[in-house]
């Protein structure tokens, strides 16, 4: 990286992500809530925000913060083509995914990996969750290659990491000692919780799992209720153990597509019941919106989706995210939060210039992940953005713009690219 330098740009920056700004008070917002300010930076920090008079004339761009993607798999993206799930089922999906998990090698899930958070940092994201797949012959390997990942970009991308392994494995000798291995390297613990996770065994390893993690202060990411099928069954089981067992530390549950399908009355009890124990939830709605409720030449009529705004009435934490980019779970994806944000206007029926629209690719994901900047703006922020070719936001949405991303106040280059291999 050059030596880092000063800079200023006027662009239109979303009014609900502005904290502070000369002129703030007598300012001006469009119709999309957009404010025209100009930005300066010094040695990685923004050092001033001033509001200007906007003029059409101007043709000022829109600014958003580096956004967040927080639940991904970049140890199996790119490998659709290697084992495609041409009848986009969950059944196939989950076949195709465990013959590649007992042939992968390290050095695929690196390049892999590599090529994801290239494509993330050109697309301007700043912070990624990945989920990491366990088992299979070099889960270990692949475990230290992701690690060895995570230290090379650091500088670049913040990367969180999630072994996802069947709940029962936290509860043997071998899952335990992962367990210490992951939390000491700040990694997160991973499950998934099915419909079919009825059994007495299956509630007693979840009960384990999240004592193992509570002891080691490590955080939980929870793949639950991914069906269109027993609505809402698994965060109820969840929920009920967190009534009778104290639990301290953060838990996200990613996806809850089903709970779209139980009564408004029962959604709204379970809502508070979440918010009550601080459950954060993701919402993937690409994956979703390809694999559940499908049926041979049968257009699904009802959507399992993770109902965002009535969580968020409840003040629950809803972030949104991609999950599967080009594997055997969905064909599509790029490592793109505008893409994602694009899909979820007429999906989610949420819109980027309302302030619960946009949250959940910025403050609340910055708070799900625990990062140290929510990407709000004001002075002594990191200067970290990014410039769209765009003016408003139904420009942004309609084309998914170019973008210039600014990291720590010093312009994207090729050169950064390389920085993983560099350090190899």
């Amino acid at each position: 990286m050059r030596q880092i330098q000063n800079g200023s740009i006027e662009a239109l920056l979303p009014r609900c992500l502005v904290k502070s700004a000369d002129n703030l008070l007598a300012s001006k917002v469009s119709a999309e809530g957009l404010l025209p300010v100009k930005i300066s930076w010094n040695e990685g920090q923004i050092n001033g925000i001033e509001v200007i008079n906007f003029s059409p004339k101007a043709s000022l761009k829109l600014v958003l913060p580096r956004l967040i993607e927080p639940h991904a798999h970049i140890d199996k993206a790119f490998t659709c083509s290697d084992g495609p799930n041409l009848k986009g089922t969950y059944a196939d999906a989950l076949a195709a995914n465990l013959r590649e998990l007992n042939t992968r090698t390290a050095l695929e899930v690196r390049e892999r990996a590599e090529r994801s958070l290239e494509l993330a940092l050109k697309n301007g994201v700043r912070a990624l969750r990945s989920h990491v797949d366990a088992l299979g012959p070099e889960m270990y390997q692949t475990w230290e290659v992701l690690i060895d990942i995570q230290r090379d970009w650091k500088e670049l991308i913040d990367l969180q990491l999630v072994l996802l392994a069947p709940v029962e494995y936290w509860n043997t000798l071998e899952g335990k000692s992962f367990a210490t291995k992951i939390a000491k390297q700040g990694g997160l613990l991973g499950s998934v919780i099915s419909p079919t996770f009825h059994k007495e065994e299956s509630c007693f390893a979840l009960i384990q799992m999240l004592k193992i993690a509570d002891q080691l202060e490590c955080g939980v990411d929870l793949h639950i209720d991914e069906s269109s099928k027993c609505p809402a069954y698994g965060i109820k089981k969840l929920l009920k153990i967190l009534d009778e067992t104290k639990i301290n530390i953060p838990i996200t549950c990613s996806h809850l597509s089903s709970l779209a399908m139980i009564r408004p009355t029962a959604l709204s009890d379970l809502a508070e019941r979440l918010e009550y124990h601080s459950i954060n939830v993701v919402a993937l709605p690409f994956t979703n919106g390809w694999l559940l409720g499908k049926k041979y030449m049968h257009t699904p009529l009802e959507r399992p989706f993770a109902p965002i705004s009535q969580l968020q009435k409840a003040g629950v934490t809803v972030a949104i995210g991609g999950d599967n980019v080009q594997d055997f779970w969905f064909p599509g994806g790029s490592f793109d939060p505008l893409a994602v944000m694009a899909f979820a206007l007429p999906f989610a029926q949420i819109s980027p210039w309302q302030r619960l629209g946009l949250a959940p690719f910025t403050t609340s994901a910055a708070f799900l992940m625990g990062l140290d900047w929510d990407g709000t703006f004001e002075i002594g922020c990191p200067a970290d953005l990014i410039l769209l070719d765009s003016v408003n936001w139904v420009d942004t949405l309609v084309k998914i713009p170019d973008r210039r991303v600014l990291i720590k106040g010093e312009w994207l280059e090729e050169k950064f690219l390389g920085i993983s291999k560099q350090n190899n």
